[in-house]
């Protein structure tokens, strides 16, 4: 009974993740659309609250915190920075449908840093799927009736940070002998720092498009807060 029940248990969890996955994405977009909250500041708010979020998980003793080294931490706390900011911008300034196509060029990306920078090959099968990946993103790209310049050159440095990410993430991960949620105790709160040092140059902070003393409803509350 433990193969058909796992089984069961694996496919509750991807179906979960996917459907979390495509609400945040609505929810974020009806978020830039309807109350025009600033993209940074978004960023940094979600950074604290996964972070608080860790902190409980590791009081219950869900993972264990490792001591790792706070200075090689800052790139990918960069990274992290860069790759959630500029795949925002990409919601943003893109129809939910360009944004998640363009965001599958992340894997094609990834493979042509590993290939140039690390020495790694792939099968001739893996390289012939990217194929149709590229294409597909290229047609909708060029029929895309509402296709602009600063949603694609949002998007473009999102992939490239998001690929530079992930691959550094894999590489953390073995070099530290950590898991995913240890590594992350790590980067929410070094990566929120990055953002509360930069926000203030880049987004009202006062006045009715800034994050305080602005006109607050439930609903904003309750959106921003997810």
């Amino acid at each position: 009974m433990a193969g058909p029940v796992s089984s069961r248990f694996l496919v509750l969890c991807l179906f979960s993740n996917v459907s979390c996955s495509i609400a945040i994405v609505l929810l974020n977009k009806w978020i830039y659309v309807n109350i025009g909250f600033p993209n940074m500041t978004l960023t940094l708010l979600h950074f604290i609250i996964t972070f608080l979020g860790l902190v409980i998980c590791q009081l219950l003793n869900i993972f264990q915190v490792k001591a790792l080294p706070i200075m090689k931490m800052i790139p990918l706390s960069l990274t992290f920075c860069g790759f959630v900011v500029f795949t925002n911008f990409s919601l943003q300034h893109n129809t939910v449908g360009t944004y998640q196509i363009i965001k599958s060029m992340t894997t094609p990306t990834i493979i042509i840093i590993q290939t140039s920078f690390y020495k790694k090959e792939f099968s001739t099968k893996i390289k012939l799927t990217l194929v149709p990946i590229t294409i597909g993103v290229f047609l909708n790209s060029y029929y895309d009736v509402k296709f602009n310049v600063v949603g694609t050159v949002y998007a473009s440095v999102g992939v490239l940070v998001t690929s530079l990410y992930q691959v550094w993430v894999a590489e953390k991960q073995q070099e530290f002998q950590v898991n995913s949620m240890q590594l992350l105790y790590y980067q929410a709160p070094l990566s929120a720092l990055i953002l509360l040092l930069i926000v203030p140059f880049f987004e009202p902070i006062f006045g009715t498009k800034g994050t305080i003393f602005r006109p607050w409803s439930l609903i904003d509350i309750v959106s921003i807060a997810h």
